[in-house]
C-alpha cells in the first residue's frame, strides 16, 4: 500500500471524525497529494481524492459507508444569506402574492417584475449623495445592466442621460426620450454605424485609442458638424488593462485633436476600472483632472469634464452576514463540482451606493484637498455611468417549481427543477453564482421543516444550475411552489439571457405601487 498524505487549501471545514490542519480548517478544492514511494507530487481533482482515501480506508479496514463522501461534499448545514428587501418589495410579497401568481401564470416562468419607482428614488438619492459634496456630477445611466425600456423612459423623465456602447443601445435610449446630448458612448473600437448615429446626435463619444479618434473625426466631417470626445486614459494603477490609451498614446490623441479641432471637440478624459474601490477611483480621477489641465495648457481649453465610470457598489444582504458567510463558505456548501474551479464573488456585503459617492467625493487627492474640492477649484465636472447600482432593489425575479428530486437520504439536499433555465438568473461574474437565498412561496400550507435543496433549470445541460448553493428552504418545495430571487435588476435577469431550446426570452412586467393599487403593464416603447 502507498502511503497518502493529502494537503488541501482554500476553506473547507474540518468536520467530526475527519482530519484537522493545526487551526481546524482545511483550506479549498485544490488538492495537493505526496505520493510516498517515488511517485513524485501531483495535483487531483476532489474526485479523484475520494476515490484514494476511500481506497485507503479499505485497505486499512476502515469503514467509509457514507463519512468521507458525505464529510467533503454533503455533510453542511445550509448557511442563509437573506436578501435585504426595499419597503415596494415587501408590500408586493406580503400583499400581492395573488398578482404575482396571476402574472407568472399568464405571462410564464421565469418572469421579471421591473420597479421603476424604485429605479427612479435611486437616481433622486445618487443625485443628493453628489449634491451634498459640492461636486457638479452628471448621471449616465449604464443601460448595458438591464434592458427594460421602461428604465430609459425613467431616467429621461429624471432628466438624467443613459451610457450607450451599442447602435441597438442608442436606438432604444432616443426612443425612450433622452436626448442625444445626455448620451454617451462607450465600449471599445465602435463601429461606423455608432459613430455616425452619435454624431448625428450630439452625444458624448468616449475614444479608446488614435485609430477610433480619426474615424470618428472623419464621420464628422462627412457631416459638417463637430463631436464631442472624451479621451479614455489607462489609470495608473492599472496599467495593464485592455482599454485606454497609455501616456504617449494619450499625448498623441491630444495633439490630434488639436489639428482636428475644426470637428473634434476634446471635452475630458474618461478611464476603465476593475473593481469597486472608493479610494482607487478617487485617485484615478484625480488623474484625469490632471491630463484635463495638460490639455488646457496645450490649446484645449474645453477640457473641463472626468467621467469617472460606474463601479459603484451596492449592498444585496447585510454585511455582517456576508461576512460570516465568507468565513464559513466551502465546497460541500454547493452541489456536485461547482467549485473545483474556484468561485468569485460580487461583494454583496459592500458600501451604499450613496456611501460610496460621497467617499469618492471626498477622498483627499492632493494633500488634503478632496476631490470634489479640487474640481471646483479648477472648474472640472463629472460624469457618473452607474447601472446595477442604479438598480438596486428595482426588480426581482419569478420561478415556477416544475419538479422536485429529494435526494435527501443519499446525498443529503433535494434537487429542485424549475422553469426556466440559470441564463435567466445570473451573476455576470464568470465562474459564479447569485448568492442570496431565494424566497420561498408556497401553493399549498406545508408544516415548517428545513429543507435542504440546489435549484436547477430545465434544460438538458449538467451545469444548469440555478442555485448551485445549498439553500435552507423553511420547509419542503413542492411542484407548483414559487422562487423568487430579490434584487436581480441589476445585470441578473438578461445579461446572459439565451432562446436555447427555441424557448422564449422571460418577459418583464413593469410594476408601479402608486397609491398603493398595483398596476402593471408589460414593458416595450
Amino acid at each position: 500500500m502507498i502511503p497518502v498524505l493529502v494537503f488541501i487549501s482554500g476553506r473547507l471545514a474540518a468536520r467530526a471524525g475527519t482530519a484537522k490542519s493545526h487551526d481546524g480548517v482545511i483550506p479549498s478544492m485544490m488538492i495537493k497529494v505526496s505520493l510516498h514511494g517515488g511517485c513524485g507530487r501531483s495535483v487531483i481533482n476532489i474526485d479523484q481524492l475520494l476515490q484514494m482515501v476511500i481506497t485507503s480506508s479499505r485497505h486499512v479496514g476502515v469503514t467509509t459507508s457514507q463519512s468521507v463522501t458525505e464529510t467533503l461534499l454533503t455533510g453542511v448545514q445550509p448557511f442563509t444569506l437573506t436578501a435585504l428587501r426595499h419597503p415596494t418589495v415587501s408590500t408586493l410579497l406580503d400583499g400581492y402574492r395573488a398578482l404575482l401568481a396571476e402574472l407568472l401564470d399568464g405571462l410564464g416562468s421565469p418572469l421579471h417584475v421591473v420597479l421603476p419607482e424604485v429605479f427612479e428614488e435611486n437616481i433622486a438619492a445618487l443625485r443628493q449623495a453628489f449634491a451634498e459634496t459640492g461636486a457638479d456630477v452628471d448621471i449616465l445611466f449604464a443601460k448595458k445592466a438591464n434592458k427594460a425600456d421602461c428604465f430609459v423612459r425613467s431616467a429621461a423623465a429624471a432628466g438624467v442621460g443613459v451610457d450607450a456602447a451599442s447602435t441597438a443601445e442608442l436606438v432604444k435610449a432616443l426612443a425612450g426620450g433622452v436626448p442625444g446630448q445626455r448620451i454617451g458612448i462607450s465600449g471599445p473600437e465602435k463601429d461606423d454605424t455608432l459613430h455616425t448615429l452619435a454624431v448625428q446626435h450630439d452625444c458624448l463619444v468616449a475614444v479608446d485609442s488614435i485609430s477610433e479618434l480619426r474615424r470618428l473625426a472623419a464621420t464628422a466631417r462627412l457631416a459638417h458638424r463637430q463631436v464631442r470626445v472624451l479621451l479614455r486614459a489607462r489609470t495608473g494603477s492599472q496599467p495593464g488593462s485592455r482599454f485606454g490609451m497609455a501616456a504617449a498614446e494619450r499625448d498623441a490623441a491630444v495633439d490630434q485633436c488639436l489639428e482636428l479641432i475644426e470637428h473634434v471637440s476634446l471635452r475630458g478624459f474618461s478611464f476603465h476600472l476593475n473593481g469597486y474601490s472608493p479610494e482607487e477611483r478617487a485617485m484615478a480621477a484625480n488623474e484625469m483632472i490632471e491630463y484635463c489641465l495638460d490639455a488646457r495648457r496645450r490649446g484645449m481649453q474645453s477640457a473641463d469634464l472626468v467621467n469617472i465610470g460606474g463601479g459603484l457598489p451596492m449592498r444585496y444582504v447585510d454585511p455582517r452576514l456576508w461576512d460570516e458567510f465568507l468565513q464559513q463558505n466551502e465546497p460541500a456548501h454547493y452541489h456536485g463540482t461547482k467549485t473545483s474551479r474556484g468561485l468569485y464573488f460580487y461583494p454583496y456585503g459592500g458600501l451604499p451606493t450613496t456611501q460610496a459617492a460621497r467617499t469618492i467625493m471626498t477622498h483627499p487627492v492632493d494633500g488634503n484637498e478632496s476631490l470634489s474640492a479640487k474640481a471646483v477649484r479648477t472648474g472640472i465636472r463629472f460624469v457618473v455611468e452607474p447601472g446595477r447600482s442604479l438598480l438596486d432593489q428595482a426588480g426581482f425575479t419569478v420561478f415556477r417549481v416544475q419538479q422536485v428530486e429529494d435526494r435527501r437520504d443519499t446525498d443529503g439536499y433535494a434537487i429542485a427543477t424549475v422553469a426556466g433555465n440559470s441564463l435567466s438568473l445570473c451573476e455576470q461574474w464568470f465562474n459564479t453564482d447569485y448568492l442570496p437565498d431565494p424566497v420561498l412561496l408556497s401553493a399549498q400550507s406545508v408544516a415548517d421543516e428545513e429543507f435542504p435543496a440546489c435549484v436547477a433549470g430545465s434544460t438538458c445541460l449538467e451545469n444548469d444550475m440555478v442555485t448551485w448553493r445549498k439553500i435552507g428552504f423553511p420547509r419542503p418545495v413542492r411542484p407548483g411552489d414559487h422562487l423568487v430571487y430579490l434584487n436581480t435588476a441589476g445585470y441578473h435577469s438578461d445579461f446572459l439571457e439565451s432562446r436555447f431550446h427555441d424557448t422564449a426570452l422571460p418577459l418583464k412586467a413593469v410594476l408601479r405601487l402608486g397609491d398603493g393599487s398595483p398596476r402593471w403593464r408589460l414593458d416595450g416603447i
